[in-house]
């Protein structure tokens, strides 16, 4: 069974990180989306309420797994018996970022990494851009997957 995790903040998880999740289940079994602690991001919603709204957003496909971890990546991807970790690209500044992390990971593991670009359409879309939004008083929710309803 091929095993990936997608790994981010995701605060919030947007259509974005969405469409790259759902390309993810196109490629690999099981996705593992791994919310991880990043002590340089300031979250909106805590961790908890994280994997809650995700975790909704997968309530029908059972190849998705939402929890949390704190450390490397590399190291909670093993944890999970994940060979592949799914990152997504949306510009070019966003790549030698990533390669370099691809890098390292592959340096001190065997775990592969995968690049999956941004569509045109969620290019621009970003967490930061949206708890911008709501900041200012806009509705991001055109921004926001679709929550399956309990």
């Amino acid at each position: 069974m091929r095993t990936a995790v997608f790994p981010g903040s995701f605060d919030p998880f947007t259509i974005g990180h969405k469409d790259i999740a759902d390309r993810a289940l196109g490629i690999f079994d099981r996705l593992i989306i791994g919310i991880g602690y990043n002590i340089n991001k300031p979250s909106k919603d805590t961790v908890e309420e994280r994997i809650k709204a995700i975790t909704a957003v997968y309530a029908e496909e059972p190849r998705v797994t939402v929890t949390a971890y704190s450390g490397l990546t590399v190291d909670f991807a093993k944890s999970q018996g994940a060979g592949f970790i799914v990152r997504g690209i949306r510009e070019v500044k966003d790549f030698e970022y990533e390669r370099n992390l691809a890098d390292t990971n592959a340096a001190i593991s065997d775990i592969e990494t995968v690049f999956l670009t941004a569509r045109p359409q969620y290019g621009f879309v970003s967490s930061s851009m949206i708890r911008e939004l709501e900041a200012n008083g806009y509705d991001p929710s055109e921004f926001l997957p679709a929550r399956h309803q309990d």
